[in-house]
């Protein structure tokens, strides 16, 4: 694509000015493409000769000049190569390359766009991964949304992805057993007993809501259970209650895993014990004040954790390491983690963990999103006040649709606090940036259909006459299609899937520019099936962009 072929051929002309004499040697600067704000400025310009000049002492101009010389492009690309400023060079794109370009898309139609920059390699993306204590919440409902994306994109860069859910089920979580002590509590509640929810249970009224059903369905089944044999049977409905509520709101959602891990099985394999010893028989741990500690330290961590605790049993980081050894053992190559904002402080301890027990630490990165505040214009609302602190997914969706929640959860990066304009996400206007888009697919639908009516025949890719193409808003759109391969790749290697939402918010605007100023369907046949063409093109690139965002594309609006 453009920019790729520019960058190399601006590293090839650096390295040729040098190898003539024409340049002093100097350490090779990567070469930064950018897009003017200004178009008259340029479809790409660089900074490299200003870059270059501070390293060799020559003027930034001279230096702009030389590379120029030793510039050699692909045919056709440029139509024109200037020098502005203190030692900008700017490109402009050939008219007759952006029209290639629109037969390309359309030859290459849903693979537009894709790179094998994966080759084949196994990728394992963990998300979402919510306590198995209440309903998909709507900050992991964005991490859902986040995941699935960079799942998408990573597809379209040669990764084989696998999605999973791990649900923290293991039987020595606090977490797990508080949510059993409330349940029991609100159970005997609604047989009539008295009973007291846990200082630290859990209040949301969803537990009440559990108890009523389990008591429609079972009567005082457990009443004259102990108390242990109670809580365990309480245990296990909670969790399967739980865990297919969480799956029903992921596929409500449009996420589907391909795994659900269950945590518990690290336990009853006795993965965590393995882990541990492994660790111990690599020297990374140590005793002290009765518990065994990792040395974190040793791997760049700011402390030493606890493995085992006094009591011999084991912490969160033990189950944490043995369940990432078991993400290798299990033949990947690469681990994506997406934690939430409260998980910032195990990062650390979690990669000092995989590093210790001898997994390179580079195939390994953890993501933090982080949280989601709702709105009504200006005023913060809470979706759900059966809840308790929870605001349940399932409500934002019932409220806004899964396409909008995905596209705004999308719109900013994941390090960035997301205020989510509820009332904006439900508007049928072009503010709102999701029907906007849609908008853009509904709209080429109608143009398609009405041609259609007219008796107009789609032309076939090598009979349109696409020089006929070439106003000013013709070429914009060309140029937006043109984005499309590098917006994918920048977006899986730098983990910003925002990226396809602010592109197709960009490519949306410029079709509706290109419909605005420039009549398709005219009296006109060539320019009607040029037209058409282009058209096509970038229908097939807006389907591309909402299909990795994970967001639909309606053809009537």
């Amino acid at each position: 694509m453009p920019r790729e072929l520019l960058i190399q051929a601006l590293s090839d002309a650096l390295s040729q000015a040098q190898s003539a004499g024409d340049l002093p040697e100097s350490p090779s600067p990567e070469v930064d493409l950018q897009t003017p704000r200004d178009p008259r400025h340029g479809d790409f310009s660089t900074s490299l000769a200003m870059v270059v000049a501070s390293e060799t002492g020559r003027p930034p101009r001279e230096v702009a000049d030389t590379l120029v010389r030793h510039l050699d492009l692909p045919e056709g690309l440029a139509e024109s190569v200037n020098i502005a400023g203190p030692g900008f060079i700017n490109f402009v794109l050939s008219p007759t390359w952006l029209r290639r370009l629109v037969r390309r898309v359309l030859e290459e139609g849903e693979d537009y766009g894709r790179s094998d920059t994966g080759r084949g390699q196994r990728l394992l993306l963990e998300f979402v991964s919510a306590n198995p204590t209440g309903p998909i919440a709507v900050v992991q409902g964005r991490a859902g949304a986040l995941g699935d994306a960079l799942a998408r994109l990573f597809e379209r860069t040669g990764w084989i992805v696998s999605r999973e859910y791990c649900v923290n089920d293991a039987l020595n979580s606090t977490r797990v057993q508080r949510f059993a002590e409330t349940l029991e509590a609100r159970y005997l509640q609604q047989l009539g007993r008295q009973a007291a929810v846990p200082e630290d249970g859990y209040q949301g009224d969803y537990v009440i809501d559990m108890a009523e059903q389990l008591v429609a369905a079972e009567g005082d089944k457990y009443l004259g259970m102990a108390r242990d044999e109670r809580l365990a049977a309480l245990t296990e409905y909670s969790l399967q209650k739980i865990v297919a509520d969480q799956q029903r709101d992921m596929a409500d959602f449009g996420v589907t895993f391909d795994t659900w891990f269950m945590e518990s099985t690290l336990y009853d394999d006795d993965e965590v014990s393995q882990a541990v010893e492994t660790l111990n028989a690599a020297g990374h741990t140590y005793e002290a004040d009765g518990a065994l500690w990792l040395k974190a330290t040793a791997f760049g961590d700011e402390q030493d954790h606890v493995l085992i605790r006094k009591d011999g049993r084991p912490t969160y980081l033990a189950g944490d390491i043995a369940y990432h050894k078991n993400k290798f053992d299990r033949g990947f190559d690469r681990l994506i983690d997406i934690w939430g904002p409260d998980h910032q402080g195990h990062v650390r301890r979690t990669r000092a963990g995989v590093q210790a027990i001898g997994y390179d630490p580079s195939r390994f990165e953890i993501l933090i999103h982080q949280i989601v505040r709702l709105f009504r214009g200006s005023e913060m609302v809470r979706m759900s006040k059966r809840a308790g602190d929870i605001v349940p997914l399932s409500g934002l969706i019932e409220d806004v649709g899964a396409d909008a929640a995905r596209f705004f959860f999308l719109m900013q990066s994941m390090e960035s606090h997301l205020d989510f304009d509820l009332e904006l996400a439900k508007k049928r206007a072009a503010d709102n940036p999701v029907y906007y888009v849609q908008y853009a697919h509904a709209r080429i639908c109608s143009i398609l259909r009405e041609a259609a009516d007219r008796g107009v025949s789609l032309p076939n890719i090598s009979d349109a006459d696409l020089d006929r193409l070439g106003e000013p808003d013709e070429l914009a759109l060309m140029r937006k299609l043109a984005d499309l391969p590098h917006e994918v790749s920048e977006a899986a290697q730098r983990y910003e899937p925002h990226r396809m939402t602010r592109y197709a918010r960009e490519l949306a605007a410029t079709f509706h520019g290109f419909y605005t100023n420039c009549r398709v369907l005219s009296d006109d046949t060539e320019l009607t099936a040029a037209r058409l063409a282009l058209v096509q093109a970038a229908l097939t690139v807006l389907r591309i962009v909402l299909t990795i965002i994970g967001v639909s594309a309606p053809e009537k609006m």
